[in-house]
């Protein structure tokens, strides 16, 4: 191969390279939060597409008066440190998701966690909305967009949107979805409703 083709070929090749750059899908990383037992895990294992990352632990006896159990009977074991999942929504679009720990001896984590995340996920059992509090303040006071689903186990809505966004003290303009965490339609429809949150946040900026 003479000199003029070399270069001809690798400039071929450089464009191929290029053209893999150009077209690699936009990297987005999303938390999942909420209380203790609200489905977080649940959540991030039914809508990933890979093989999700769990560190789950068994409740022990030293957990008694420590981890709010209260209509929780049957939890037996909690995520101790993150789940981790993947989807991909399009070509263009591909999102990580990290699951936060619920309970309060582990939010110290949250600030390692948040580093990167464009928005977030707050899940709420109507059952125990005291829960999310903590989730909802930590977003709100970092100013990262967030969306709130509500979980509702076996189908259960036993609260309007609008009595469950009064009493979690929800701006406007957050957005709120009913959703089933066990269903992988409903979670990516969760999924995509914090996507159109965070694309009409960047639109209403560069007005």
């Amino acid at each position: 191969m003479d000199y003029a083709s070399s270069e001809h070929a690798t400039g071929r090749a450089s464009e191929r390279r290029a053209d893999r750059t150009d077209t690699a899908p936009l990297a987005v990383k999303i938390l999942v939060a909420g209380g203790f037992g609200v489905g977080k895990t649940t959540l991030v294992g039914s809508v990933s597409e890979v093989a999700p990352l769990h560190t789950e632990e068994y409740l022990t006896r030293a957990s008694v008066g420590v981890d709010d159990l209260e209509g929780l009977d049957s939890k037996v074991t909690t995520t101790v440190a993150l789940d981790f999942g993947r989807i991909t929504i399009s070509g263009e679009l591909v999102v990580y998701l990290f699951g936060t720990p619920g309970q309060e001896r582990f939010w110290f984590m949250w600030n390692d966690l948040v580093n990167g995340a464009m928005g977030a996920v707050v899940l709420v059992d109507t059952r125990r909305l005291k829960a999310s509090f903590a989730s909802i303040d930590f977003f709100e006071s970092r100013g990262i967009p967030f969306v709130v689903g509500i979980n509702c186990f076996h189908g259960i809505r036993d609260r309007t949107t609008e009595e469950i966004r009064t009493a979690l003290a929800l701006d406007p303009h957050v957005p709120l979805v009913l959703c089933d965490a066990r269903d992988r339609a409903d979670s990516r429809d969760v999924l995509l409703a914090l996507v159109e949150h965070l694309m009409a946040g960047q639109s209403a900026a560069s007005l």
